[in-house]
Protein backbone atom coordinates (compact mmCIF):
# COMPACT_ATOMS: atom_id res chain seq x y z
CA UNK A 1 0.00 0.00 0.00
CA UNK A 2 1.50 3.34 -1.11
CA UNK A 3 2.06 6.05 1.44
CA UNK A 4 0.93 9.56 0.58
CA UNK A 5 2.80 12.19 2.62
CA UNK A 6 0.70 14.94 4.16
CA UNK A 7 1.38 18.19 5.99
CA UNK A 8 0.43 18.63 9.68
CA UNK A 9 -2.94 19.92 8.41
CA UNK A 10 -3.73 16.88 6.30
CA UNK A 11 -2.85 18.54 2.96
CA UNK A 12 -1.46 15.87 0.61
CA UNK A 13 1.97 16.47 -0.92
CA UNK A 14 2.63 14.96 -4.32
CA UNK A 15 6.01 14.17 -5.85
CA UNK A 16 6.20 17.43 -7.81
CA UNK A 17 5.80 19.53 -4.67
CA UNK A 18 8.40 17.44 -2.83
CA UNK A 19 10.79 18.00 -5.75
CA UNK A 20 10.42 21.78 -5.58
CA UNK A 21 10.69 21.78 -1.80
CA UNK A 22 13.96 19.87 -2.08
CA UNK A 23 15.18 22.34 -4.68
CA UNK A 24 14.51 25.27 -2.35
CA UNK A 25 16.98 23.80 0.11
CA UNK A 26 19.74 24.55 -2.40
CA UNK A 27 21.75 27.75 -2.28
CA UNK A 28 20.15 30.88 -3.71
CA UNK A 29 21.98 33.00 -6.29
CA UNK A 30 24.61 35.01 -4.34
CA UNK A 31 23.57 38.34 -5.87
CA UNK A 32 19.86 37.58 -5.67
CA UNK A 33 17.21 38.36 -8.28
CA UNK A 34 15.06 41.43 -8.77
CA UNK A 35 11.59 40.21 -7.86
CA UNK A 36 9.79 42.51 -10.34
CA UNK A 37 12.05 41.45 -13.20
CA UNK A 38 11.39 37.82 -12.30
CA UNK A 39 7.65 38.49 -12.42
CA UNK A 40 7.91 40.18 -15.82
CA UNK A 41 9.84 37.26 -17.30
CA UNK A 42 7.41 34.77 -15.78
CA UNK A 43 4.48 36.71 -17.20
CA UNK A 44 5.98 36.34 -20.69
CA UNK A 45 6.52 32.59 -20.24
CA UNK A 46 3.48 31.80 -18.09
CA UNK A 47 1.84 29.47 -20.63
CA UNK A 48 4.98 27.33 -20.82
CA UNK A 49 4.73 26.73 -17.07
CA UNK A 50 0.97 26.17 -16.95
CA UNK A 51 0.14 29.45 -15.21
CA UNK A 52 -2.82 31.75 -15.86
CA UNK A 53 -2.98 35.51 -15.56
CA UNK A 54 -4.94 35.11 -12.31
CA UNK A 55 -2.19 32.87 -10.94
CA UNK A 56 0.32 35.62 -11.63
CA UNK A 57 -1.93 38.17 -9.93
CA UNK A 58 -1.86 36.08 -6.76
CA UNK A 59 1.91 35.66 -7.05
CA UNK A 60 2.32 39.42 -7.50
CA UNK A 61 0.29 40.00 -4.35
CA UNK A 62 2.54 37.61 -2.43
CA UNK A 63 5.66 39.28 -3.82
CA UNK A 64 4.37 42.67 -2.67
CA UNK A 65 4.62 41.45 0.93
CA UNK A 66 8.35 40.89 0.45
CA UNK A 67 9.92 44.13 1.66
CA UNK A 68 13.21 43.95 -0.24
CA UNK A 69 13.42 44.34 -4.01
CA UNK A 70 15.99 41.55 -4.29
CA UNK A 71 14.98 37.98 -3.54
CA UNK A 72 17.97 36.04 -2.26
CA UNK A 73 20.51 35.93 0.53
CA UNK A 74 19.38 34.33 3.77
CA UNK A 75 16.90 31.54 3.12
CA UNK A 76 14.45 32.74 5.81
CA UNK A 77 14.25 36.20 4.25
CA UNK A 78 12.43 34.79 1.25
CA UNK A 79 9.39 33.73 3.32
CA UNK A 80 6.33 35.99 3.52
CA UNK A 81 3.52 35.32 5.99
CA UNK A 82 0.38 37.35 5.12
CA UNK A 83 -3.06 36.16 6.16
CA UNK A 84 -5.62 35.06 3.59
CA UNK A 85 -7.58 38.23 4.31
CA UNK A 86 -4.57 40.45 3.64
CA UNK A 87 -3.84 38.65 0.37
CA UNK A 88 -7.45 39.04 -0.82
CA UNK A 89 -7.40 42.74 0.05
CA UNK A 90 -4.37 43.26 -2.20
CA UNK A 91 -6.20 41.34 -4.91
CA UNK A 92 -9.00 43.93 -4.85
CA UNK A 93 -11.43 41.73 -2.97
CA UNK A 94 -10.91 38.41 -4.76
CA UNK A 95 -12.91 35.68 -3.02
CA UNK A 96 -10.83 33.62 -0.61
CA UNK A 97 -11.80 30.36 -2.28
CA UNK A 98 -10.63 31.68 -5.67
CA UNK A 99 -7.38 32.95 -4.19
CA UNK A 100 -6.67 29.61 -2.55
CA UNK A 101 -7.28 27.78 -5.84
CA UNK A 102 -4.76 29.94 -7.71
CA UNK A 103 -2.34 29.70 -4.80
CA UNK A 104 -2.55 25.91 -4.98
CA UNK A 105 -1.59 26.06 -8.66
CA UNK A 106 1.45 28.21 -7.81
CA UNK A 107 2.49 25.60 -5.27
CA UNK A 108 1.83 22.79 -7.76
CA UNK A 109 4.01 24.42 -10.46
CA UNK A 110 6.79 25.05 -7.96
CA UNK A 111 6.96 28.85 -7.85
CA UNK A 112 5.75 29.03 -4.25
CA UNK A 113 6.59 26.60 -1.44
CA UNK A 114 4.49 26.33 1.70
CA UNK A 115 6.29 26.52 5.04
CA UNK A 116 3.63 25.31 7.49
CA UNK A 117 3.89 25.95 11.22
CA UNK A 118 2.74 23.38 13.82
CA UNK A 119 -0.48 25.31 14.56
CA UNK A 120 -1.25 26.36 10.99
CA UNK A 121 -0.53 30.05 11.51
CA UNK A 122 1.89 32.15 9.46
CA UNK A 123 4.42 33.99 11.60
CA UNK A 124 8.09 34.38 12.48
CA UNK A 125 9.88 33.48 15.69
CA UNK A 126 13.33 34.33 16.95
CA UNK A 127 15.36 32.02 19.07
CA UNK A 128 18.44 34.02 19.94
CA UNK A 129 20.18 34.83 16.64
CA UNK A 130 18.10 32.32 14.75
CA UNK A 131 14.94 33.40 12.91
CA UNK A 132 12.29 30.90 11.82
CA UNK A 133 9.52 31.95 9.41
CA UNK A 134 6.36 30.09 8.49
CA UNK A 135 4.35 31.07 5.42
CA UNK A 136 5.04 31.14 1.66
CA UNK A 137 8.60 30.76 0.43
CA UNK A 138 9.43 32.82 -2.68
CA UNK A 139 12.90 31.32 -3.10
CA UNK A 140 11.91 29.45 -6.33
CA UNK A 141 11.57 32.81 -8.08
CA UNK A 142 15.31 33.31 -7.63
CA UNK A 143 16.37 29.71 -8.14
CA UNK A 144 14.38 29.20 -11.35
CA UNK A 145 15.11 32.66 -12.77
CA UNK A 146 17.46 31.38 -15.49
CA UNK A 147 14.94 28.73 -16.52
CA UNK A 148 12.16 31.32 -16.66
CA UNK A 149 14.29 33.72 -18.73
CA UNK A 150 15.11 31.02 -21.28
CA UNK A 151 11.44 30.12 -21.63
CA UNK A 152 10.50 33.81 -21.98
CA UNK A 153 13.07 34.32 -24.74
CA UNK A 154 11.74 31.29 -26.58
CA UNK A 155 8.20 32.70 -26.36
CA UNK A 156 9.32 36.12 -27.61
CA UNK A 157 11.22 34.53 -30.51
CA UNK A 158 8.13 32.53 -31.50
CA UNK A 159 5.99 35.66 -31.34
CA UNK A 160 8.50 37.53 -33.51
CA UNK A 161 8.50 34.74 -36.10
CA UNK A 162 4.70 34.79 -36.12
CA UNK A 163 4.62 38.57 -36.56
CA UNK A 164 7.09 38.48 -39.45
CA UNK A 165 5.22 35.68 -41.21
CA UNK A 166 1.91 37.49 -40.85
CA UNK A 167 3.46 40.68 -42.27
CA UNK A 168 4.96 38.70 -45.16
CA UNK A 169 1.58 37.16 -45.99
CA UNK A 170 -0.04 40.60 -45.93
CA UNK A 171 2.60 42.04 -48.29
CA UNK A 172 2.30 39.06 -50.63
CA UNK A 173 -1.47 39.55 -50.76
CA UNK A 174 -1.00 43.20 -51.71
CA UNK A 175 1.52 42.28 -54.42
CA UNK A 176 -0.81 39.65 -55.82
CA UNK A 177 -3.74 42.05 -55.91
CA UNK A 178 -1.65 44.61 -57.81
CA UNK A 179 -0.42 42.02 -60.29
CA UNK A 180 -3.96 40.82 -60.92
CA UNK A 181 -5.10 44.33 -61.85
CA UNK A 182 -2.10 44.79 -64.11
CA UNK A 183 -2.33 41.34 -65.68
CA UNK A 184 -5.99 41.76 -66.59
CA UNK A 185 -5.07 44.80 -68.67
CA UNK A 186 -2.57 42.70 -70.67
CA UNK A 187 -4.28 39.30 -70.85
CA UNK A 188 -7.96 39.72 -69.95
CA UNK A 189 -8.82 36.33 -71.47
CA UNK A 190 -6.98 34.24 -68.86
CA UNK A 191 -8.92 32.55 -66.05
CA UNK A 192 -6.00 32.84 -63.63
CA UNK A 193 -6.98 36.39 -62.71
CA UNK A 194 -10.29 35.31 -61.17
CA UNK A 195 -8.58 32.57 -59.19
CA UNK A 196 -5.88 34.91 -57.93
CA UNK A 197 -8.45 37.58 -57.07
CA UNK A 198 -10.46 35.06 -55.05
CA UNK A 199 -7.28 34.08 -53.23
CA UNK A 200 -6.66 37.72 -52.34
CA UNK A 201 -10.18 38.13 -50.98
CA UNK A 202 -10.00 34.93 -48.93
CA UNK A 203 -6.58 35.86 -47.55
CA UNK A 204 -7.78 39.31 -46.52
CA UNK A 205 -10.77 37.75 -44.78
CA UNK A 206 -8.65 35.17 -42.94
CA UNK A 207 -6.15 37.80 -41.78
CA UNK A 208 -8.91 39.47 -39.76
CA UNK A 209 -8.89 36.60 -37.27
CA UNK A 210 -6.22 35.04 -35.09
CA UNK A 211 -4.42 32.39 -37.13
CA UNK A 212 -1.93 29.84 -35.91
CA UNK A 213 1.55 29.54 -37.40
CA UNK A 214 0.72 26.51 -39.55
CA UNK A 215 -2.24 28.28 -41.18
CA UNK A 216 -0.06 31.28 -42.02
CA UNK A 217 2.54 28.98 -43.58
CA UNK A 218 -0.15 27.40 -45.77
CA UNK A 219 -1.33 30.84 -46.86
CA UNK A 220 2.24 31.91 -47.64
CA UNK A 221 2.74 28.79 -49.76
CA UNK A 222 -0.49 29.38 -51.71
CA UNK A 223 0.33 33.05 -52.32
CA UNK A 224 3.87 32.19 -53.40
CA UNK A 225 2.61 29.69 -55.97
CA UNK A 226 0.12 32.22 -57.33
CA UNK A 227 2.76 34.96 -57.56
CA UNK A 228 5.22 32.66 -59.35
CA UNK A 229 2.53 31.54 -61.80
CA UNK A 230 1.56 35.12 -62.65
CA UNK A 231 5.18 36.20 -62.93
CA UNK A 232 5.89 33.33 -65.34
CA UNK A 233 2.80 34.28 -67.33
CA UNK A 234 3.65 37.98 -67.60
CA UNK A 235 7.37 37.68 -68.28
CA UNK A 236 6.98 36.53 -71.95
CA UNK A 237 4.42 39.27 -72.61
CA UNK A 238 6.66 41.91 -71.10
CA UNK A 239 9.71 40.57 -72.96
CA UNK A 240 7.87 40.89 -76.26
CA UNK A 241 6.81 44.44 -75.45
CA UNK A 242 10.35 45.29 -74.40
CA UNK A 243 11.80 43.97 -77.65
CA UNK A 244 9.37 46.12 -79.66
CA UNK A 245 10.08 49.22 -77.58
CA UNK A 246 13.84 48.73 -77.86
CA UNK A 247 13.68 48.99 -81.65
CA UNK A 248 11.51 52.10 -81.48
CA UNK A 249 13.26 53.86 -78.62
CA UNK A 250 16.84 52.72 -79.12
CA UNK A 251 18.07 56.31 -78.88
CA UNK A 252 17.05 56.42 -75.21
CA UNK A 253 19.81 54.00 -74.19
CA UNK A 254 22.94 56.05 -73.78
CA UNK A 255 25.70 56.38 -71.27
CA UNK A 256 25.73 59.75 -69.54
CA UNK A 257 28.14 58.51 -66.85
CA UNK A 258 31.24 60.11 -68.39
CA UNK A 259 33.10 60.26 -65.11
CA UNK A 260 33.11 56.74 -63.78
CA UNK A 261 35.52 57.38 -60.93
CA UNK A 262 32.87 56.38 -58.38
CA UNK A 263 31.83 53.25 -60.22
CA UNK A 264 35.23 51.66 -60.95
CA UNK A 265 36.34 51.28 -57.31
CA UNK A 266 33.02 49.58 -56.68
CA UNK A 267 33.86 46.95 -59.30
CA UNK A 268 37.32 46.41 -57.86
CA UNK A 269 35.82 45.92 -54.40
CA UNK A 270 33.34 43.36 -55.75
CA UNK A 271 36.13 41.45 -57.46
CA UNK A 272 38.27 41.55 -54.34
CA UNK A 273 35.50 40.21 -52.10
CA UNK A 274 34.81 37.21 -54.34
CA UNK A 275 31.63 36.37 -56.16
CA UNK A 276 30.72 32.97 -54.71
CA UNK A 277 28.27 34.42 -52.18
CA UNK A 278 26.74 37.12 -54.43
CA UNK A 279 26.22 36.02 -58.05
CA UNK A 280 24.63 39.34 -59.02
CA UNK A 281 27.65 41.30 -57.80
CA UNK A 282 29.93 38.92 -59.68
CA UNK A 283 28.07 39.66 -62.91
CA UNK A 284 28.42 43.38 -62.29
CA UNK A 285 32.16 43.02 -61.63
CA UNK A 286 32.75 40.98 -64.78
CA UNK A 287 30.50 43.15 -66.94
CA UNK A 288 28.81 40.07 -68.35
CA UNK A 289 25.38 40.48 -69.94
CA UNK A 290 25.33 37.56 -72.34
CA UNK A 291 23.15 35.00 -70.61
CA UNK A 292 21.02 35.08 -67.45
CA UNK A 293 22.31 33.09 -64.49
CA UNK A 294 19.45 31.75 -62.37
CA UNK A 295 21.35 31.01 -59.19
CA UNK A 296 19.38 33.25 -56.84
CA UNK A 297 15.83 32.10 -56.24
CA UNK A 298 15.07 35.01 -53.94
CA UNK A 299 13.88 37.29 -56.75
CA UNK A 300 11.24 40.03 -56.35
CA UNK A 301 7.67 38.82 -56.49
CA UNK A 302 6.89 41.06 -59.48
CA UNK A 303 7.90 40.53 -63.13
CA UNK A 304 10.94 42.39 -64.46
CA UNK A 305 8.84 43.71 -67.30
CA UNK A 306 6.43 45.37 -64.89
CA UNK A 307 9.34 47.13 -63.20
CA UNK A 308 10.67 48.41 -66.51
CA UNK A 309 7.20 49.50 -67.60
CA UNK A 310 6.71 51.55 -64.43
CA UNK A 311 10.22 53.06 -64.43
CA UNK A 312 11.56 54.94 -67.43
CA UNK A 313 14.15 57.36 -66.02
CA UNK A 314 16.77 54.61 -65.76
CA UNK A 315 17.10 54.47 -69.56
CA UNK A 316 19.15 57.64 -69.54
CA UNK A 317 21.88 55.85 -67.59
CA UNK A 318 21.72 52.41 -69.23
CA UNK A 319 24.46 51.49 -71.68
CA UNK A 320 22.40 48.66 -73.17
CA UNK A 321 18.85 47.31 -72.85
CA UNK A 322 17.88 45.62 -69.57
CA UNK A 323 16.83 42.07 -70.37
CA UNK A 324 17.53 40.18 -67.15
CA UNK A 325 17.70 40.83 -63.42
CA UNK A 326 21.50 41.03 -63.39
CA UNK A 327 21.26 43.78 -66.03
CA UNK A 328 19.02 45.68 -63.65
CA UNK A 329 21.55 45.27 -60.83
CA UNK A 330 24.26 46.64 -63.11
CA UNK A 331 22.19 49.72 -63.95
CA UNK A 332 21.27 50.34 -60.32
CA UNK A 333 24.95 50.16 -59.39
CA UNK A 334 25.59 52.98 -61.87
CA UNK A 335 22.64 55.10 -60.71
CA UNK A 336 23.23 54.67 -56.99
CA UNK A 337 26.23 57.07 -56.58
CA UNK A 338 24.56 59.71 -58.77
CA UNK A 339 21.61 59.75 -56.35
CA UNK A 340 23.88 60.33 -53.36
CA UNK A 341 23.40 56.87 -51.87
CA UNK A 342 26.51 55.84 -49.94
CA UNK A 343 28.19 52.46 -50.54
CA UNK A 344 27.35 51.37 -46.99
CA UNK A 345 23.63 52.14 -47.47
CA UNK A 346 23.68 50.26 -50.79
CA UNK A 347 25.42 47.23 -49.27
CA UNK A 348 22.91 47.23 -46.41
CA UNK A 349 20.00 47.32 -48.86
CA UNK A 350 21.41 44.41 -50.89
CA UNK A 351 22.02 42.44 -47.70
CA UNK A 352 18.46 42.65 -46.37
CA UNK A 353 16.47 43.00 -49.61
CA UNK A 354 18.62 41.07 -52.03
CA UNK A 355 20.45 42.68 -54.99
CA UNK A 356 17.48 42.46 -57.35
CA UNK A 357 14.87 43.96 -55.05
CA UNK A 358 17.31 46.65 -53.91
CA UNK A 359 17.84 47.54 -57.57
CA UNK A 360 14.07 47.82 -58.07
CA UNK A 361 13.94 50.24 -55.13
CA UNK A 362 16.72 52.37 -56.68
CA UNK A 363 14.81 52.64 -59.95
CA UNK A 364 11.59 53.51 -58.14
CA UNK A 365 13.39 56.15 -56.07
CA UNK A 366 14.81 57.63 -59.29
CA UNK A 367 11.25 58.13 -60.57
CA UNK A 368 10.44 60.22 -57.47
CA UNK A 369 13.90 61.67 -56.96
CA UNK A 370 12.61 65.24 -56.69
CA UNK A 371 10.30 64.29 -53.79
CA UNK A 372 12.91 62.43 -51.70
CA UNK A 373 14.90 64.73 -49.44
CA UNK A 374 17.54 62.18 -48.40
CA UNK A 375 17.80 59.18 -50.74
CA UNK A 376 20.40 57.47 -48.55
CA UNK A 377 18.34 57.83 -45.39
CA UNK A 378 15.19 56.73 -47.22
CA UNK A 379 16.94 53.60 -48.50
CA UNK A 380 18.23 52.81 -45.01
CA UNK A 381 14.72 53.08 -43.57
CA UNK A 382 13.44 50.63 -46.19
CA UNK A 383 16.36 48.30 -45.43
CA UNK A 384 15.41 48.35 -41.75
CA UNK A 385 11.88 47.28 -42.67
CA UNK A 386 13.25 44.56 -44.94
CA UNK A 387 15.42 43.27 -42.10
CA UNK A 388 12.21 42.76 -40.10
CA UNK A 389 10.44 41.13 -43.04
CA UNK A 390 8.05 44.08 -43.36
CA UNK A 391 8.95 45.36 -46.84
CA UNK A 392 8.08 44.52 -50.42
CA UNK A 393 8.87 46.54 -53.53
CA UNK A 394 5.53 45.59 -55.11
CA UNK A 395 3.49 48.50 -53.65
CA UNK A 396 6.14 50.99 -54.85
CA UNK A 397 5.93 49.77 -58.44
CA UNK A 398 2.14 49.55 -58.44
CA UNK A 399 1.94 53.11 -57.09
CA UNK A 400 4.09 54.28 -60.01
CA UNK A 401 1.82 52.40 -62.43
CA UNK A 402 -1.26 54.09 -60.98
CA UNK A 403 0.46 57.47 -61.20
CA UNK A 404 1.24 56.95 -64.88
CA UNK A 405 -2.30 55.75 -65.57
CA UNK A 406 -3.72 58.90 -63.94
Amino acid sequence: MDYTPVTPFRRPINAAILHYQAAVQQDLPPSGVNKWEALRELAAARIAFGLSDRDLSVLQALVSFHQATIVGGNHSETVVHPSNKAICERLNGMPCSTMRRHLANLVQTGFVVRRDSPNGKRYTRRYGDEKIAFGFDLAPLAQRFVEVCEAAEAVRAAEERYKRLRTTVSLMRRDLAGLVDYGRSLRPDRAIWDQASDLCVLTARDLRRKLDFAELQQMESALSEALNAIRDLLEPVQSQDMSTNEVTNEQHYQNSNKDSYDFEPRLEKAQGEGSASDPATALVAEGSTDEPVSVDNNLPRIPLGLVLAACSEYRTYAERPVRHWHDLVRVADVIRPMMGVSPSAWDEAKKYMGPEEASVVILAMLERFGDIRSPGGYLRSLSAKAALGEFSCGPMIMALMRKDAA
